[in-house]
């Protein structure tokens, strides 16, 4: 029995099996330039979280001042908020139709069709009138355009000239998240629904 087993040995080391190495590279889909621009947006949005949980009083009951911060910062978070606030408007507005997102990161204004509209959305339709849209919009895309304006300013990388790319990144991601059935618009400038 030794010998076969000394023999089965031999065999196995002459003829030996040798796993293929296998070089597995995986490369991202996104650029560096987008990564960096995710990883500054979501510095803000830590921020953000981090001022809505900050409590007012030690755990002896005395009043804490909050951290002192500059005025573009809470410009930021301020225009975080706004985005956090209208986002339920927002989704539906992109629902029915009546926005997109852009290739700048912002929202366009479709007309306002109130006649093709989903039944759990007439309501909604029904009660939005046209200065209200225009004013959300608005405001939704001022915080856009702050936040991205921040981007570039807490990235040492950037720099005011790197604002054109910053808005196609926001825009790209934008087009990336949009649901279904939303309008975007295309590289080439024309619009789609996804």
């Amino acid at each position: 029995m030794k010998r076969y087993s000394f023999l089965g040995l031999a065999m196995l080391l002459c003829f030996g099996c040798t796993l293929a190495e296998v070089k597995v590279n995986v490369v991202s889909e996104r650029t560096s330039l987008e990564n960096q621009v995710l990883g500054s947006y979501n510095s803000l949005d830590q921020d953000l979280l981090l001022v809505a949980s900050v409590r007012g009083v030690d755990p002896l009951g005395r009043i804490q001042k909050p951290p002192r911060s500059s005025r573009e910062h809470k410009d930021a978070i301020e225009g975080m908020q706004v985005m956090a606030f209208h986002a339920d408007d927002v989704d539906a507005f992109k629902r029915l139709g009546w926005v997109g997102e852009n290739n700048e990161g912002l929202l366009t204004p479709f007309p306002m069709d109130k006649v093709n509209v989903p039944e759990d959305l007439k309501g909604f339709a029904t009660r939005y009138k046209e200065d209200e849209f225009n004013s959300v919009l608005k405001e939704v895309n001022t915080a856009r355009e702050l936040i991205m304006r921040r981007v570039v300013e807490i990235n040492e990388d950037f720099s005011k000239e790197d604002l054109p790319k910053i808005r196609r990144v926001f825009g790209k991601l934008n087009r990336e998240n949009a649901l279904p059935g939303e309008k975007i618009q295309n590289e080439d400038e024309s619009w789609k629904s996804k």
